[in-house]
C-alpha cells in the first residue's frame, strides 16, 4: 500500500457548520427584534389595561347614578339629582328632559366626578375644573305610564397614553313603569 493513500486529502473538504462569530451574529438580531415585539406588547398591555379601567369606571359610575334616579318616585320633579345623597328640592328629579350627550349637557341633567369616582359641586352652571368623569341623563315618556331613563357616563381623557383612540363611554337605558 501507498503511505500516501492512507492519508486524508484537506483540499477537497468543505468548511462544514457555523463559526461562533455567526452564531454571536445571528443572536444578536433575534434579540433586537425580540426587544422591539416585546416592547410593543408592553404598550399594547398598558393601554388595553388603560382603557379597560376606564370604560369599566364609566360603566360602574352611570349604574351608580341610574340607580339613584330608580329609586326616586314617579312623580318625583323637585329633587336634586345633581348630588349624592339625592337633596329634596332644587332639581329636575324625574322630570322630562335632559341630554344623554355629554358634549351638549342640559342643565339639572348633568353632574361631574373627579379622577376618583367622587361627585364635585357645579357652581353657578359651570363644570368644576377638575373633573374626570361627566354623567349626562336624559328622561323621556314613550307612553304615559312609562318614563325611559337614559345616562351616558363618559371619561375626559386617557390616563398615561397619548390619546391614540376614543375615549370610553358608557351609555344605561332603562324603564320606569308607574306606579312603581
Amino acid at each position: 500500500m501507498n503511505s500516501k493513500s492512507l492519508r486524508p486529502s484537506f483540499r477537497g473538504l468543505r468548511q462544514a457548520g457555523m463559526s461562533l462569530l455567526e452564531t454571536v451574529v445571528a443572536l444578536a438580531i433575534l434579540l433586537i427584534a425580540t426587544v422591539g415585539i416585546m416592547s410593543l406588547a408592553g404598550i399594547s398591555m398598558s393601554t388595553t389595561e388603560d382603557q379597560g379601567h376606564l370604560a369599566a369606571r364609566t360603566t360602574e359610575y352611570a349604574q351608580d347614578k341610574m340607580e339613584q334616579l330608580i329609586s326616586l318616585a314617579w312623580g318625583d320633579t323637585t329633587s336634586d339629582t345633581t348630588v349624592f345623597p339625592a337633596a329634596n328640592s332644587g332639581g329636575t328629579g324625574l322630570a322630562i328632559g335632559g341630554s344623554s350627550n355629554p358634549g351638549a349637557p342640559a342643565t339639572g341633567y348633568v353632574d361631574y366626578l373627579d379622577l376618583s369616582g367622587n361627585p364635585l359641586t357645579i357652581t353657578n352652571g359651570v363644570a368644576p375644573a377638575n373633573w374626570f368623569y361627566i354623567r349626562v341623563w336624559q328622561i323621556s315618556s314613550p307612553s304615559a305610564n312609562l318614563k325611559q331613563i337614559t345616562i351616558t357616563s363618559k371619561v375626559r381623557s386617557e390616563v398615561g397614553s397619548k390619546g391614540v383612540g376614543s375615549l370610553p363611554q358608557s351609555t344605561l337605558v332603562q324603564l320606569k313603569t308607574f306606579p312603581f
